[in-house]
C-alpha cells in the first residue's frame, strides 16, 4: 500500500472546515440571542395520568392500561392488575375508617 502524500493537507482542510462550521454555529446563536429567540419554549407541563376520581391499572399479561372509578378493580380475568395511580387517597380513606 502506498503512503498518502497529502495526509497533512487533508487533516488541515478538515480542521479548517470544522472551525468554519463552529464559527457559523456561534454566529447563528448570537443572532438568536440578539432577537430574543434563545431556545425552545417549554410552556406548562401537561397533566399525565388519569383524571381525578379515576384509577389507572396495568396488566402485564395483556400489556395494556385501563382506567376505572376510584376504589374499583377491573373485572377482567386473569386478575393480575397493578395499580399505577398514586393511592394516597385510598390510604387516607382507610386510615379514617380504622
Amino acid at each position: 500500500m502506498a503512503k498518502r502524500r497529502n495526509y497533512g493537507f487533508e487533516r488541515r482542510q478538515k480542521e479548517t472546515l470544522r472551525q468554519a462550521r463552529q464559527a457559523a454555529k456561534r454566529d447563528r446563536k448570537t443572532e438568536r440571542d440578539a432577537e430574543g429567540q434563545s431556545g425552545p419554549e417549554m410552556g406548562a407541563p401537561e397533566e399525565s395520568g388519569p383524571p381525578p376520581g379515576q384509577w389507572e391499572w396495568f396488566s402485564p399479561s395483556r400489556g395494556r392500561v385501563v382506567q376505572t372509578n376510584a376504589g374499583q378493580r377491573p373485572d377482567e380475568a386473569p386478575d393480575d392488575w397493578i395499580l399505577l395511580t398514586d393511592n394516597a387517597e385510598e390510604s387516607d380513606a382507610t386510615d379514617r375508617d380504622s
